[in-house]
C-alpha cells in the first residue's frame, strides 16, 4: 500500500480543501462532527434542506458526483479523487448521506441501463441534489432473498401496470423517482422472470407508508403500488433480464453501504477518556482498556483494509472484496461497541434523546445498529459473498435455483 499523494493527487486535494473551507455551511459543523450512525439532526435547520442546498453548491462549482461523467452532472474525475473529496469533505461528508441510494445505486444503474435521452434528463438533477432518488428491491414474503419478490408488472399497451407492496425503502417519503424490480414472468425460475423499471414516486397508485423505528425516527417506508402505470420506455435493460440489472444496482449498494459504515470505537474511546467510574477513570480501568484495545485492534483492521482499496484505486485498479469485509465487521461492532458505552452509563443508559448522558448518542446507535446489519446485505448474505467469492468454498445448497417461481411452495399462497 501507498498512503502518499501522488503530484496530481495533491493538488487536487489543496484545491478541493480550498474550496470546501470557502464554501462549505460551517454554522452547522459541530452538530455534524457529533452526528453519529442512527442519528444526524440538526437543531434549527431541516437536514434535507441543508443538504440539498449544500450538494447544488457543489454540484455548480462542477464538485457533485465528481467520478461521473460531465455530461450526466458529474466532473470526470477518477476514483481516487473521489476518495480524496471523501476525505476532505469530513463532517460535511454526513449531509451527502441523504442522497447516498440515488447516487451510489441508482444513478449507476441508469447510466449502465436507461436511454440516452434519459440519462441526459434525469441523472444532472440527481446530482445536484435537486431530485432525490430511492430503491425498491425489498418485499415482505422475500426477506434476503430479492428474487423472491411478487411485485407485477403486466404489460397494457405500451405500459407496465404495477401491482405489489415493498418494504425498508430508505428515503421513499421524501424521494422523487425510484428504481422498481418486478416480477414479469412468473412461469420462469425466479431470477429469470424480473424486470427492472424507473418511475416518479408521485405517480397515481403509489402510496408510501413510513415505519415508526426503534428510535423514534421513520427513515425508511412501506411502499403500495395499485394499479402503477409506467411506459416502457422507462424500462431498464430487457424483459425478463432485471435480475442481471439489480446485480448493478447491489454491487454498488454494498460497494457505498459498506465504505460508509462507521464503528463507534472514536465515539467510545473519547468518552471513555472523560467518564469517572467509581474507582477511578474509566481509561485506567484494566477491564476497560482491554475492551478499547480489541476494537483499536478491528478499527485499524477496517481502516487499513479501506487503504488497500484507496491504494489500488491510485493505480487504477479494480478493488476486491474489501467492502463486504468491512460491512460485516463494522455492523457488527457498532452495535457491540454502543451495549458496552450503555453499560458504562449503567442505570443512565436507560435514558434516551437530548436529556440522556451525550445527548442519548450510543442509544441512537444502539437502536439504528441491526439496521445496520440488515441493509445492502444482511450478515448471512455478506458471509456467504466472501465464502464464495472469495475463499473459494462451495455455494450453499439452492433448492429452487431451477423451479418456476409460480411452482416454488409458499405459505400462505393461493
Amino acid at each position: 500500500m501507498n498512503f502518499d499523494d501522488t503530484p496530481q493527487e495533491a493538488e487536487f486535494r489543496t484545491t478541493a480543501r480550498a474550496w470546501i473551507a470557502a464554501n462549505a455551511p460551517k454554522q452547522y459543523e459541530e452538530e455534524l462532527r457529533k452526528s453519529s450512525l442512527g442519528r444526524t439532526v440538526l437543531k434549527n435547520a431541516n437536514i434535507l434542506d441543508v443538504a440539498k442546498a449544500w450538494q447544488k453548491k457543489k454540484a455548480d462549482a462542477g464538485w457533485a458526483c465528481l467520478h461521473w461523467p460531465k455530461e450526466y452532472g458529474g466532473r470526470g474525475s477518477s476514483p481516487i479523487e473521489r476518495v480524496i473529496w471523501q476525505q476532505e469533505e469530513g463532517p460535511f461528508g454526513q449531509l451527502s448521506r441523504m442522497f447516498i441510494i440515488g447516487h451510489g445505486m441508482c444513478g449507476p444503474t441508469m447510466m449502465a441501463f436507461a436511454r440516452e435521452e434519459h440519462k441526459r434528463t434525469y441523472l444532472p438533477p440527481l446530482a445536484s441534489g435537486e431530485k432525490v432518488w430511492c430503491q425498491l428491491f425489498s418485499e415482505p414474503a422475500g426477506g434476503s432473498d430479492v428474487a423472491g419478490l411478487r411485485t407485477r408488472a403486466e404489460k397494457d399497451g405500451d405500459d407496465w401496470v404495477i401491482n405489489g407492496q415493498k418494504i425498508w425503502t430508505s428515503g421513499a417519503h421524501y424521494s422523487d423517482y425510484g428504481i422498481l424490480l418486478t416480477r414479469t414472468d412468473p412461469t420462469v425460475p425466479k431470477h429469470k422472470g424480473l424486470t427492472m423499471f424507473f418511475l416518479d414516486m408521485k405517480s397515481p397508485g403509489v402510496e408510501v407508508r413510513p415505519i415508526k423505528q426503534a428510535s423514534g425516527a421513520s427513515d425508511f417506508n412501506e411502499v403500495y403500488f395499485t394499479n402503477v402505470r409506467i411506459p416502457d420506455h422507462q424500462r431498464l435493460g430487457e424483459v425478463g433480464d432485471g435480475w442481471n440489472v439489480s446485480l448493478t444496482t447491489l454491487m454498488n449498494e454494498r460497494s457505498a453501504i459498506g465504505a460508509a459504515v462507521s464503528t463507534g470505537f472514536p465515539e467510545l474511546f473519547e468518552y471513555c477518556s472523560s467518564l469517572m467510574l467509581d474507582d477511578g477513570p474509566a481509561i485506567e480501568d484494566r477491564a476497560v482498556r482491554s475492551k478499547l484495545a480489541n476494537w483499536a485492534v478491528k478499527a485499524s483492521g477496517l481502516k487499513y483494509t479501506s487503504m488497500r482499496a484507496i491504494s489500488a484505486l491510485s493505480k487504477g485498479e479494480r478493488p476486491g472484496p474489501e467492502n463486504s469485509i468491512g460491512k460485516l465487521v463494522a455492523g457488527s461492532m457498532i452495535q457491540d461497541v454502543a451495549t458496552y458505552a450503555l453499560d458504562l452509563q449503567g442505570a443512565a443508559g436507560v435514558v434516551s434523546g437530548e436529556n440522556a448522558e451525550l445527548a442519548g448518542r450510543f442509544q441512537a446507535m444502539l437502536l439504528r445498529a441491526p439496521g445496520t446489519r440488515v441493509e445492502g446485505g444482511t450478515d448471512e448474505i455478506m458471509r456467504n459473498i466472501i465464502a464464495e467469492r472469495v475463499l473459494g468454498l462451495p455455494g450453499d445448497i439452492r433448492v429452487d435455483k431451477d423451479v418456476p417461481f409460480n411452482k416454488i411452495p409458499t405459505k400462505g399462497r393461493n
